[in-house]
């Protein structure tokens, strides 16, 4: 696993051993942020569920301009702590340990970008997305970004989020969730 473009770029990063984290793969990756291009730069990014920090520091590579790295798993903080330091992006960096409702509330400003990432077929995506909207914690043109298993539904609508975009890459899909505008 590696930084694809950007000031990291070329970065290899620490990897699980075992399955209990799911790495996004490359290939998803690239395609969720050529799907963001022009939404990164000076960006406040979440890495919810985050298991490597790969989609955050892929962020930070882009121009974003700090990320929230947020996970429950021991070995995943672990990771995350590596894979910062690996990159030299300390001081673009918040690690924030705990489950989602705990991270999440400890979060103190808006955020551009929300990657979505929780363990498949746990029906944790309607709750997040929930959770994200009722802590205000998105701007109001702001994205959400769900990667999750091709059997996983997906709500259309959760309270005023609503899914834009759906892409599949293989196995993974990847919804985007946005506040609806105000002319719907």
């Amino acid at each position: 696993m590696r930084i694809i473009t950007g000031e990291y770029r070329g970065r290899k990063l620490e990897t699980p051993i075992g399955y209990d984290v799911r790495p996004t793969t490359d290939k998803v990756k690239e395609a969720i942020f050529n799907l963001l291009q022009n939404d990164i730069y000076g960006s406040v990014c979440v890495d919810l569920f985050a298991g490597t920090g790969s989609l955050g520091l892929e962020a930070l590579s882009r121009g974003a301009e700090k990320c929230y790295f947020c996970d429950n798993a021991r070995a995943s903080l672990n990771l995350i702590k590596t894979n910062v330091k690996i990159c030299k992006a300390e001081d673009k960096s918040i690690i924030l340990a705990g489950d989602y409702t705990k991270t999440l509330a400890r979060i103190r400003e808006k955020a551009d970008i929300f990657f979505l990432d929780p363990p498949y077929h746990d029906g944790l995506y309607e709750n997040c997305l929930a959770l994200i909207e009722e802590l205000d914690l998105l701007q109001n043109d702001g994205i959400i970004i769900a990667e999750h298993g091709k059997y996983d539904e997906m709500p259309e609508q959760v309270g005023n989020l609503i899914k834009v975009k759906e892409r599949r890459y293989g196995r993974i899909i990847v919804s985007i969730y946005q506040y609806a505008s105000e002319e719907e």
